[in-house]
């Protein structure tokens, strides 16, 4: 998820694999893949650096359970491994 800030205001947790299109049209407006629209006062180019800073958390995350200390990240969200929920075969 990433925190975005709508125009009018209040922040919202967005997730980002949700985002279809960003278009500045002066204002930066998200489309999800649902067709659901959002006014944002952020840049298309700080929405781009949020989306890869977490993608960049996932990752490192994924790593470190990996590599057996599940620590999360010093900065970025915060996942939790659920027990027995590994891919069964």
């Amino acid at each position: 998820m990433i925190l975005v800030t709508r125009l009018n205001g209040p922040a919202l947790a967005l997730n980002a694999d949700l985002i279809e299109r960003a278009e500045a049209t002066p204002d930066t407006v998200l489309t999800l893949v649902d067709g659901t629209k959002f006014v944002v006062e952020e840049s298309i180019d700080e929405l781009i650096e949020r989306m890869r800073m977490h993608r960049a958390a996932v990752l490192a995350y994924a790593s470190e359970i990996e590599r057996g200390t599940g620590q999360p990240p010093q900065s970025g969200p915060r996942l939790r491994v659920i027990p027995g929920s590994e891919e069964r075969s």
